[in-house]
């Protein structure tokens, strides 16, 4: 593995593959102090690097990086709304749980169902509801996601 600071520095690089590799690497090296330069990193323009810096996020796994992962829940391409998704429920952080609701209304069939997932594996009742809302949704894998989830956090508070 490169040295930390080479890496960082090459979040900024002229080419994308580089950038990716970076973010890559940084996720990999679970280097906690890689979450403020991979933040600061996700305004980047391409696409396929802030979905690799999603998922850099989220494999280092800390609470810290919540917040850009939250904001990344607003980016217009549903692939990095997805990675950022996963990566919320990698750290499991119920902050996420509020926002996460709100993604159930995303427009992308794959957002919906990977909000669904990730709030059924965060335990949190209050998404009970706003899931629920979802039964009726027209697609069925959204639809099979929900009673997933909705089963996952009935269970859960039946044992709590």
């Amino acid at each position: 593995m490169k040295d930390f600071k080479i890496l960082v520095n090459e979040l900024r690089a002229s080419t994308v593959k580089k950038r990716r590799a970076a973010a890559v690497e940084l996720g990999k090296s679970g280097n906690l102090s890689a979450i403020e330069p991979l933040a600061a990193a996700f305004s980047d323009p391409h696409p396929a690097v802030r979905s690799d810096i999603a998922q850099a996020l989220g494999r280092l796994g800390d609470s810290d990086a919540v917040p850009i992962l939250i904001i990344a829940l607003s980016d217009p391409k549903p692939g990095i709304r997805c990675a950022a998704i996963a990566a919320l429920g990698n750290i499991k952080d119920r902050s996420a749980v509020r926002p996460l609701i709100g993604c159930l209304q995303d427009k992308d069939t794959t957002v919906r169902i990977g909000a669904a997932e990730v709030l059924g594996k965060l335990h949190d009742p209050s998404a009970i509801e706003p899931l629920t809302a979802l039964l009726h949704d027209p697609f069925s894998e959204v639809r099979e996601a929900v009673e997933s989830a909705i089963k996952r956090l009935q269970s859960r508070a039946g044992h709590s």
